[in-house]
This record gives C-alpha cells, structure tokens and sequence, in this order.
C-alpha cells in the first residue's frame, strides 16, 4: 500500500517528464531515423557504399558532435536563468553568431581530414568515395548547426514543436532525395555515395533556413556577441563537447579500426550502432528533459523537486532500455533485416546485438544520471565521467580482447558494455555527494 501510494505521489513528475521527452523524443528519433535512412539506403546500393560512408561518417560525426556539444550549454544555461525569473530572449543574436562560428571553425576541420584518408590503411576502392562523402558533408554543418543552435534555444522554453515538424519533413525529403540521388531517377543518373552526401547537404541546410525564419522576429540586433553568455556558454558547454566528441570518437574509432581489417567488419559495426541507438534516442530525450527540470528547480533552490524529477526519469529510462534488451535478444535477426539480407553481415552482427542486449539498461542509467548533472551545471564531472567509461576502461579493455584474444569487432563491444557499467558506478556515487552537499546549501 505504502509502495502504491509513493508511486501516485510521482505521477506528476511522470507526466511532466514525459510531456516534455515526448516531442524530444520525436526530435532526436528524427535525426536518428535520418541517419538510419542513409543506412538503409546504402546497404541497399552496396556493401562497399555502406562501408564507404561508415568509415566517412564516423569522421564526419567526431568533428560535427563536438560543436552540438557546445551548442547544447544553450538550453541548459538559458533555463537556469529563466528559473533565477532573468531576462533572456534577447541572447537570440549571440546564440547564432555562436553558431556560425563554430560551423566556420568545425567546417574547416572536417575539409582538413580529407586529405589524410588515403594514408589511413583503407581498401583502395573505399578511399575515393570516403573522401567525396566528408568534403560535400563538412558544408552541411553550417545548416546543421543553424538549426541546432536555435533548436536549443526553444528548448530553453519547452517550445518543441516547430522543430520537430521540420525533423519530420527532412526525414521525409531526405529519403526522396537519397533515393533519387543514389539510384538515379528518369534521365539522371545515379550518383551513389555523391547523391547521399548532396542529399544530406541539401536537407540539412533547409532545416537551419527554415527554423531561422520561423525565429527571425525574435531576433533583437542591438546585442550581437554578449560576452558573459559566451563565457558561460563555452564554461557548460565545452565538457560537453569534449565528452560528446569523446564517446563519438570511442564508438567511430572502432569503426576506423574494424574498417582498416575489412569493409565488412565496419558496415555491420554501422548497422549495429544504427539499431542500437535508436533504443538509445529515448532515454537521450528523456535525459534532456530531466537537465531541463534539474537546472529550472536548481535556478530555484529546490532539491525536493530535483530529486523527484531525477528519480522519475531516469526509472522510465532503465525500463524502456530492459524493454529494447528483450527484443534484441528475441527478434536480432528481424533487425538486421530491415537494413541488409546479407549473410556475412548477419554472422557477424547476431553476435553484437546480443552483446548490446545486456547492456542497453546501464547505457539508459547512465545517460539519465548524466543529465541530472547536467542539469545542476556540472558539466565537467558529467563529462570526465564519460571519458573515464569509454577510454580507461571500455576502449582499452575492448582493444585487448579485439586484438589479444582475436575478438575482433564483437571483443570491442563486450569492451562498451564494460564501460557503461563503469560509467553509472560513477555517476551514482557523484550524484549522492553532490545531493548531500545541496541539502546543506539550501537550508542555510
């Protein structure tokens, strides 16, 4: 009865929790199923294709995260301040000066790389069409970044919506555009690796120029560059970027890695990763909108609401996770086939989804935590935290047992479930002091 009655006293942070995922989760499965559409799309032209744009994206993606990264301080920074009832609508300019500077600066890095490929180790027949993927991408990111930075700035005030429209028709258009681009239609030619990297530049870039008109007349020009939010901007964000960059790198140095042994080994990784985070888009959203909650009640002084939120939370993460676990263990080969009817690729991909089934429930606890951190502005722990998972315990151990014990791929993903596990350890022991230290600070 007791339990019962506890359980109904939650049932407000329940609902809050999820009103706010929901159009989160629409959001972020948008961006994931666009990824996964280029996937689909690939594996269907060919194996070399899908491998091709594994190995570029997993570059591609390590340079563009690191900016997201730093855009995501936005919401976090901007909510603090609406919860201290201070002004900030008219941060809008700054936000996207920030913006284009970090697209101009992550651009550059992104067309650097190019070059390097052919000194890589990769199949010959791969080089080409890897180098062509990351040169017409690297110009996607000033759209992509438009888009986020505002996006993030909505967020700050729960406005979600719009945004998610536009997710939605990109992931539509993407699609269209992929096809037609990779296989050709009518008289045009198909363009293979070319047509999804203009696919993905063409979307990308209507999705900031669509946003930026719906926004554009909140935009007050009297405050182009305020230094003060810059500085907290770059203080919140930059362990965010760093870490983001961090866990990317880890999963797409394994990709590199595995592609250097055979194109195969990194199409099913791609595949793989493709399945796994779409389960992982929910406790993702789930996690920003606990950051939200936290970082308003934190602006407050309000450790009974941040606790409750954060308790909530991160319970609907771990049980949407064990639900995602029983179907990878009950229908893996399902999955696989949405994306590939190859034989080589399922030998080798049954045995990581079965991995990734063991797993998925830390990853979804560790994501939650992560976000109340985040939420009370310890960025730096939330993302030392991070590294520590992935590059002192997981990456190293999974290299052992890949190399040393000839594992390859599926060794590098017993290595990732190590440092989940690692990760939520750390986080609940960090969490428990810092609510401790909070309890003292708000009575006095």
């Amino acid at each position: 009865m007791q339990l019962v009655e506890k359980l109904y006293s939650y049932k407000k942070y329940f609902t809050e929790i999820i009103g706010l995922s929901i159009p989160l989760i629409v959001g972020n499965l948008g961006q994931s199923l666009i990824g996964a559409t280029d996937v689909f799309i690939a594996a269907k032209h060919s194996t070399n294709t899908l491998a091709a744009i594994s190995i570029a994206n997993s570059i591609v993606f390590c340079v563009l995260i690191m900016g997201m990264g730093l855009m995501s301080a936005i919401s976090i920074q901007l909510s603090n301040l609406r919860g201290n009832r201070k002004p900030t609508k008219k941060f809008l300019f700054t936000v996207l000066n920030y913006a284009v500077i970090l697209a101009v600066i992550f651009c550059a890095i992104c067309l650097l790389t190019v070059p390097l490929i052919s000194k890589m180790g990769f199949e010959p027949m791969l080089v080409p069409m890897i180098k062509e993927y990351i040169f017409i991408c690297a110009f996607s990111l000033f759209g992509m970044y438009l888009y986020q930075c505002l996006r993030e700035f909505l967020l700050a005030y729960e406005i979600v919506k719009f945004p998610n429209l536009i997710l939605i028709f990109a992931l539509v258009l993407n699609y269209l555009l992929a096809y037609s681009l990779v296989f050709g239609v009518g008289p045009l030619p198909g363009l293979g690796v070319i047509g999804l990297a203009l696919a993905a530049f063409i979307v990308r870039t209507l999705m900031g120029v669509v946003l930026l008109v719906y926004c554009f007349s909140l935009i007050k020009f009297k405050n182009p560059f305020d230094k003060n939010l810059i500085k907290q901007l770059l203080k919140i964000g930059y362990p965010i970027g760093i870490a983001m960059f961090l866990e990317f790198l880890g999963f797409n140095l394994i990709t590199i890695l595995v592609g250097r042994e055979a194109g195969i080994l990194a199409a099913t990784h791609n595949i793989c990763v493709t399945i796994t985070s779409s389960a992982y888009v929910i406790p993702m959203s789930i996690s920003a909108a606990i950051a939200i909650k936290v970082g308003f009640f934190n602006g407050a002084k309000n450790l009974k609401e941040i606790r409750r939120y954060s308790v909530s939370g991160t319970t609907m993460s771990v049980l949407f996770m064990l639900f995602c676990s029983f179907l990878l263990i009950t229908v893996p080969e399902q999955l696989l086939g949405i994306f590939t009817q190859s034989r080589e690729i399922f030998s080798l991909g049954l045995p990581i989804l079965h991995i990734a089934a063991y797993y998925l429930m830390f990853d979804g606890l560790q994501v939650s935590l992560s976000g109340v951190l985040k939420g009370l502005k310890m960025t730096k722990i939330a993302s030392g935290t991070l590294v520590a998972g992935y590059w002192l315990f997981g990456l190293p151990f999974g290299y052992m047992l890949a190399y040393h014990y000839k594992m390859s791929l599926r060794g590098f993903w017993i290595g990732l479930a190590v440092s989940f596990l690692a990760m939520c350890l750390l986080f609940l022991i960090v969490i428990f002091k810092k609510f401790k230290q909070l309890r003292l600070q708000y009575s006095d």
